[in-house]
């Protein structure tokens, strides 16, 4: 299985315990653990997917924050529990520096056509757009930098599928 596979189903494992910790609460934190321990996952993405749940879940409120701030006529709450839950996990990604920006957001687009509805691609990717161009401006002012950074040059990621 490829590097790209593996992250691929660390994420999935994380998207999935977040959705359960976000109908359960966080009293329910243990039993997630348990479900991706169970899982039939190689120890090393069991173990990625538990840092990802984990640093996700615990950035959650900063995430609501920016994403709510991104998602014109959506409140975070409202959202589809699958496509918020997706659009947290990737922000958490684009917040700690993961992965490139582009793969963040196709990953994220990827998990809501697996988990969610097809529809659900283009929201995702506009707001994690919009979202990602958003830290890297306050990235910027952090650091005392005018100029854009070389991730707002980018093209907005477009899902062929």
């Amino acid at each position: 299985m490829t590097p790209a596979a593996k992250h691929h189903r660390a994420r999935r494992l994380a998207l999935q315990g977040l959705c359960c910790l976000d109908v359960q609460g966080p009293e329910a934190l243990e039993l997630v653990l348990e479900f991706i321990r169970d899982s039939r996952e190689d120890p090393q993405t069991v173990a990625e997917a538990e840092g990802m749940l984990l640093s996700a879940f615990a950035v959650r409120d900063q995430a609501d924050v920016l994403l709510g701030g991104q998602s014109e006529h959506w409140d975070v709450a409202r959202m589809a529990l699958v496509d918020r839950n997706v659009l947290r996990l990737a922000v958490w990604e684009l917040m700690a520096g993961r992965a490139p920006r582009k793969v963040v957001i196709s990953e994220a687009v990827r998990l809501a056509k697996e988990f969610s509805t097809a529809e659900s691609g283009r929201f995702i990717n506009g707001v994690l757009d919009a979202a990602s161009r958003r830290l890297d401006e306050l990235d910027n002012q952090r650091h005392g930098r005018d100029s854009r950074d070389a991730r707002d040059a980018e093209e907005p990621v477009v899902d062929s599928q």
